[in-house]
């Protein structure tokens, strides 16, 4: 019994973010998952986009952390690079259980190889810690 390989094409469309254009695109593959064709884009960022977007989704995650000890009760954090879109609700998980302390700087790293990802996730602001001399309700 041969089996033969697929031959019929399908077309997954995407809306590029990767210029100000929103390009609508195409995105042209044969059953055995080769790309064939990406159409519809405008620059090579767009083409680049659907073939990432297409074989290696990944999105920039960012919230905010617990903090003790600080001017406000969280901290804005952002992972350094892109992971990978399976792995989102896994690092906004981890990040929910993530407590630091004042003061911290711009760029400190608030957790390490976010989900096993290789990626680390940083502060993106400087949050200076509280003056309790300056609280009257104390």
């Amino acid at each position: 019994m041969n089996e033969e390989p697929d031959t019929r094409n399908t077309i997954t469309t995407y809306l590029c973010i990767g210029c100000p254009l929103g390009c609508r695109l195409e995105l042209e593959e044969t059953g055995d998952h080769e790309i064939v064709e990406v159409r519809g884009f405008s620059c090579k960022k767009g083409e680049r986009f659907a073939i990432e977007e297409h074989t290696d989704p990944r999105r920039m995650v960012t919230t905010t952390v617990a903090i003790d000890g600080g001017i406000f009760p969280r901290l804005p954090v952002r992972t350094v690079e892109p992971v990978p879109k399976h792995l989102v609700r896994q690092v906004c998980e981890d990040l929910r259980r993530v407590r630091v302390v004042s003061p911290v700087a711009i760029g400190d790293v608030v957790l390490r190889d976010a989900s096993g990802s290789g990626i680390d996730v940083i502060a993106s602001r400087n949050l200076p810690q509280r003056d309790l001399g300056s609280l009257s309700y104390l």
